[in-house]
C-alpha cells in the first residue's frame, strides 16, 4: 500500500519477540529512506493483531493481499508490484 504495510509474522523460536523485530526493522529501513531521501519513513507507532489459534493464517494472508484490490489499486493482487512472501507461492493462491 502506498502509505502503510502489512507484515504477517511469525516467532518461529520461544524467544521470538516482534516489538524487538519491528523496531530493528522500522530502524534499518528508516535510516536507508531517510538517507536516500531526507525524510522519514515510519511513524512512532503500529498497530498489531495477534492472530488467534482459530484464526487461519492463509485467509490472513489473502486478506493482506487483496487489500490493494479493496482500494482500487489493481484488479487483482498479483499485479500489485509491492507484494512478497518467505512462505507463500502467490501465484497459486
Amino acid at each position: 500500500m502506498p502509505d502503510h504495510l502489512h507484515l504477517l509474522i511469525e516467532g518461529k523460536e520461544n524467544n521470538s519477540d516482534m516489538r524487538r523485530f519491528i523496531s530493528s526493522y522500522k530502524q534499518s529501513t528508516g535510516f536507508y529512506y531517510k538517507k536516500k531521501t531526507g525524510l522519514p519513513l515510519w511513524q512512532v507507532n503500529y498497530y498489531e493483531h495477534v492472530l488467534r489459534r482459530e484464526e487461519d493464517t492463509t485467509n490472513v494472508a489473502r486478506y493482506i493481499l487483496d487489500n490493494p484490490v479493496r482500494k482500487g489499486l489493481v484488479d487483482g493482487f498479483k499485479k500489485y508490484k509491492s507484494l512478497g512472501s518467505f512462505e507463500f507461492d502467490l501465484f497459486t493462491i
